[in-house]
């Protein structure tokens, strides 16, 4: 399989070819060397090999270069004209506080105070993702365990919470676990608690709504998590739903802990490889950066054209809020990263935990993004489906019970 990311080697002309064959051993072993060069500068790392047929994973292959949702070579929109919104704006609060309409000044000190408010948290976000981007992939897939187990189910909702990535970069990595064998328990585990319990954006949570419910907040996705792999598990087993047909048994001779440590042992601290941890760490978080900066605009709107007596008496602590939380969570199609500055709205303004849990767990749910992939990668409508029905009820009922007690 060709390099995704990078231009494909010229084919060697004819007279190389003869050449390299008079060399003798010493010429192809510089050529083997060369190869495996370009094979380790790849930024698309094959994962290691399985049992999967491998036209079915020909077919799914997907590129890592456009997880950030733009054609190549073209510009991200949506980031560049969010991050200049938001420079722009919270230049003008900074230099000239006064200078700007009642309304945009408004908007102005939302942008300078929510920036303010998470900066740290995306800087560590940054420094986390380059350092996860080293570790390799087949550390990542044995933290899984065995599929259709409650263990394996566990393994799989902390690796979502563990692994950072939005709702966008996370389903592409949850398909891909899919097609490597994950059970759909472990899948459906690892999408519903992932999308907004990445490290970086806990860190924000932190800093928006406060230790104790960001803690809250991901206690509860996680029990939702594995109540809701365990469903998914049992309608297999009980021939409601389809089976994953890729699952295969793990390698019981691959050890996890002493891969970790040879890993370790093997790595050469320099300049290099600092510099290639923050490279990934930008290049990686930049699909975060852009639902994230869309998010603060779009706060800091609400902010200033809606008021909190507005947000007290339609999104409040009720049934009915909850009912249009759900509702705006279905409409808005919002990365996690958009949603949290939403979702801290929604808590400190409306004063309705119950709402902010609902508006971000819904978003999993209920995105028409996820259940078509899903249906796509399962060739099940019945397995997307079940996505929404099995996880409202106790989204719903979590949140109305944050609300009240």
């Amino acid at each position: 399989m060709s390099d995704c990311c990078t231009d494909k080697p010229e084919t060697p002309k004819r007279d190389q070819v003869k050449s390299c064959r008079n060399s003798g051993k010493s010429d192809d072993h510089n050529v083997a060397e060369k190869v495996q060069s370009h094979e380790m500068a790849s930024c698309c790392t094959p994962l290691p090999s399985t049992p999967v047929d491998a036209s079915h994973e020909h077919a799914h292959q997907s590129s890592c270069c456009d997880t950030d949702h733009t054609h190549a070579g073209g510009m991200d929109y949506l980031l560049w004209v969010s991050f200049s919104i938001c420079t722009v704006f919270y230049g003008f609060h900074l230099v000239a506080p006064g200078s700007l309409p009642d309304f945009m000044q408004h908007f102005a000190h939302s942008i300078f105070e929510m920036l303010n408010s998470m900066w740290w948290g995306v800087l560590l976000g940054l420094v986390f993702v380059g350092l996860l981007a080293n570790v390799p992939q087949n550390l990542v897939l044995s933290v899984l365990g065995k599929g259709g187990s409650l263990n394996g189910i566990l393994r799989a909702t902390a690796a979502g919470v563990l692994l950072d990535l939005c709702s966008h970069g996370i389903l592409m990595v949850g398909t891909k676990l899919y097609q490597k064998g994950a059970s759909l328990g472990q899948v459906m585990a690892f999408l519903i608690a992932s999308p907004w319990n990445s490290f970086s954006l806990t860190l924000i949570m932190f800093s928006l709504i406060g230790f104790k419910w960001t803690m809250l907040f991901i206690i509860v996705s996680m029990v939702i998590a594995v109540i809701s792999g365990w469903i998914f598990d049992r309608c297999v087993d009980n021939k409601i739903l389809p089976a994953n047909p890729n699952a295969f048994e793990l390698n019981n001779n691959f050890q996890f802990w002493p891969e970790a440590r040879r890993q370790w042992s093997g790595i050469v601290w320099s300049f290099d490889l600092v510099k290639n941890i923050v490279r990934e760490g930008a290049s990686g978080s930049r699909m975060v950066l852009r639902w994230l900066l869309f998010g603060v605009v779009l706060a800091a709107l609400i902010r200033t054209f809606v008021s909190v007596e507005f947000f007290q008496q339609w999104f409040g602590p009720s049934l009915i809020g909850i009912l249009l939380t759900l509702i705006a969570a279905t409409v808005i199609e919002v990365c996690s990263e958009g949603s949290t500055p939403i979702a801290a709205d929604l808590m400190n303004r409306a004063a309705a935990p119950g709402n902010a849990f609902t508006f971000m767990m819904a978003g999993v749910s209920t995105d028409y993004t996820e259940v078509m992939v899903l249906k796509d990668v399962t060739k099940s409508w019945k397995i997307a489906l079940f996505l929404p029905l099995i996880t409202l009820p106790q989204i719903l009922v979590v949140g109305y019970a944050m609300n009240n007690f």
